[in-house]
This record gives structure tokens, C-alpha cells and sequence, in this order.
């Protein structure tokens, strides 16, 4: 698991290679990867956007950005945890992402970003 902390907010993250619905003949190699967002201060936060920075060895850098995550821009309250799990798929079977969350301070709209660590990706069946 990988782990970070912002404002006191802890974004950890733990990526499984996906064997189930990868290709590796076909240059398809699926990595599910399960955020955990803890509210670790005394300010409820809103979630409004994220953008991640995936590298994908050989093929280089994609960036995505979009609002909120899984179609949700959740709050999230002093000692809450929000969970969601998302995808992605690279050619090359090795890489990594790292990225932020853009937030909103419940009682003052002041903006904050958070840091999503760095975390490897590595199919399985390359490090056999």
C-alpha cells in the first residue's frame, strides 16, 4: 500500500494487477487500484476534482483530469473515510500514476489539493 498525507487528509492506495480481464498477447494489461480518503482533521472537505499523471513504460505519460471520482464528488467529515476502486490499462504491462485530488473546505470555499502518491504498476506475469 502506498500512503501520503496532505492538510491531514491520508490518500492511500493499493493497485492488484487485474489477471482476470488482461491480455498480455494483446499488449492489455489491466491494474484495479483502491484509494482509501481519510479525513484526519477537523474540516469537512468536498471532493470536486482529480487528475492523475500515469506513465506507462515505453508509451510515456497520458494525463487525465476530470471532476470528481467514480461520478461522485463526495464530502467527506472529520474521522470519515471515503473508499472507491477505478482501473486502467497499459500496453506495456509496466508503469506507474501518481496524481491530486482538488477540494473544497466545507465552512470557508477555501480550495486545497492533495497529493495521491506515486504507486507501481507491474504485471505479474512480466516479473516471473
Amino acid at each position: 500500500m502506498f500512503s501520503t498525507t496532505t492538510f491531514d487528509i491520508r490518500v492511500s492506495v493499493l493497485p492488484i494487477y487485474d489477471t482476470k480481464n488482461s491480455f498480455p498477447s494483446e499488449n492489455r494489461f489491466v491494474f484495479r487500484y483502491h484509494i482509501t480518503i481519510e479525513n484526519l482533521s477537523d474540516i469537512p472537505i468536498k471532493l470536486l476534482k482529480r487528475k492523475w499523471l500515469i506513465f506507462d513504460v515505453g508509451f510515456g505519460f497520458t494525463e487525465v483530469a476530470g471532476d470528481g471520482v467514480i461520478s461522485l464528488t463526495p464530502e467527506i467529515h472529520p474521522g470519515e473515510t471515503f473508499k472507491y476502486f477505478s482501473n486502467v490499462v497499459l500496453r506495456s504491462g509496466v508503469g506507474n500514476m501518481s496524481g491530486s485530488y482538488f477540494c473544497t473546505q466545507l465552512p470557508t470555499g477555501e480550495s486545497v489539493e492533495l497529493e495521491i502518491p506515486k504507486f507501481n504498476l507491474v504485471a505479474e506475469v512480466l516479473s516471473n
